[in-house]
């Protein structure tokens, strides 16, 4: 037990150094920090490291921490997802303008057909890479794969950007908060579409899943909002309540068949607000407890990622993924965001905005490879895809707004450089 320890613990260290430093490397090369993290966990895992003399990943991850830090990884996991929804509730979904569900719906619709599509016309292809029967829950979840689009990782660099409450910003945001709870749904009805390892019947999880969602929203809800808001209440600290209704949330949704990112979600649009806006109490200590643990879910997905495994018509898939993800994204969403009354500019910022992956795309194929919809080729293909439709991001904004900056500059009106950022999730 005290070298499980210990190795835990060095594992942890480990993790923290590595993923803040490719994080602060990331950050200065004018991407998320959340690619640096990604990257540190493809670095240490099979795919780089594992491939060096010595087997430097089996010994600095043995296989008996491995459970160890999987429940940290999913741990931190249930509360990002508390976080997003926290946020989401109050900031994305009560948005009001034309362009918003305009893009919500076609940059959701669209690649989502698209990825739909793909994997009954590639079969071929699927199967090249380890997928040869091809179920209704794989669909789903391919359709899924193609078409979210990572808020936290949005709103991080519009705050970066200097756009987060400019038009496009707070279209892209909303948007983005519209599709994410959509396509939470869909993967929640690919999952229970799956083997249950309670054995009960699909519609009978269903109908579990739609009680508890409802109680949750409109009893549980409620309740706190009363509670807390009593005079001299004993929740007046609502850390503890959050982070308590996180988890307890996950451990049933879990229970139910579903995984625990669910109930993290769920927790977080149940946690009443205060008039309306979230707690800064409650949400800066769940972002910082969140990305504290983070880099763990990222070294655990790299451990199933191995780029050495993929041939030809794996990298062959990768394209076509890319192809899929990124112009089902960008080309709905300028469109309808020009039908909206958007400028040209405007529409294209949010574009690029929503085509960003990130955390969010990787939580979800991490859903998809524990539950046995993907393998660990297929994973490793959609990984790659979600990293490169992410890194693009900064680099388009970039192009976007390089013809305003130049018109600025030679107007004699410098521009201002972009604000410190903040949370990179």
């Amino acid at each position: 037990m005290d070298i499980l320890i210990a190795d835990v613990l060095g594992d942890i260290a480990l993790v923290l150094v590595v993923s803040s430093l490719l994080g602060a490397v990331a950050k200065r090369c004018g991407q998320p920090a959340v690619v640096g993290q990604i990257l540190a966990g493809v670095l240490l895992g099979p795919s780089v490291l594992g491939r060096l003399p010595g087997h430097l990943t089996s010994r600095l991850f043995p296989h008996s921490a491995l459970p160890s830090l999987t429940v940290l990884s999913n741990v931190a996991v249930v509360i990002f997802m508390f976080v997003v929804g926290y946020e989401l509730d109050r900031r994305s979904l009560r948005r009001r303008s034309r362009a918003v569900p305009l893009v919500a719906v076609g940059a959701l619709v669209v690649p989502m057909s698209l990825g739909i599509g793909a994997a009954l016309v590639f079969r071929s292809d699927f199967a090249g890479v380890g997928e040869p029967h091809i179920s209704h829950s794989f669909v789903l979840f391919i359709g899924v794969a193609t078409s979210i689009t990572a808020l936290p990782v949005l709103a991080a660099i519009t705050r970066e950007r200097g756009i987060a409450g400019t038009t496009a910003g707070v279209t892209a945001a909303a948007a983005a908060g519209i599709m994410d709870v959509t396509a939470w749904l869909v993967l929640a009805a690919a999952l229970v579409g799956t083997a249950q390892k309670s054995g009960r019947p699909w519609p009978v999880t269903l109908l579990l899943i739609g009680c508890f969602t409802a109680i949750m929203l409109l009893a549980v809800r409620p309740a706190l909002r009363w509670w807390i808001g009593r005079r001299r209440s004993v929740l007046a600290n609502q850390l503890p309540v959050a982070l308590a209704l996180a988890l307890g949330s996950a451990w049933v949704t879990t229970s139910l068949g579903l995984h625990p990112i669910f109930g993290g979600f769920l927790a977080g649009l149940t946690m009443p607000g205060v008039e309306g806006v979230p707690d800064a109490e409650v949400l800066r200590p769940m972002e910082e407890i969140g990305g504290l643990l983070l880099p763990l879910f990222f070294v655990v997905t790299g451990l199933s990622l191995n780029i050495g495994t993929l041939d030809r018509s794996a990298f062959a898939l990768l394209g076509i993924f890319c192809v899929i993800a990124g112009a089902g994204k960008l080309v709905p969403a300028y469109l309808l965001s020009r039908v909206g009354g958007l400028r040209q500019r405007e529409s294209a910022t949010v574009a690029a905005l929503v085509n960003t992956r990130g955390l969010t795309e990787l939580i979800a194929l991490n859903v998809g490879l524990s539950a046995g919809i993907i393998d660990a080729r297929l994973f490793s293909v959609l990984v790659l895809m979600a990293l490169i439709m992410t890194a693009l991001t900064t680099p388009l904004l970039s192009l976007i707004r390089m013809p305003a900056a130049s018109a600025s500059v030679s107007e004699g009106h410098p521009v201002a450089p972009p604000p410190a950022s903040a949370s990179e999730h």
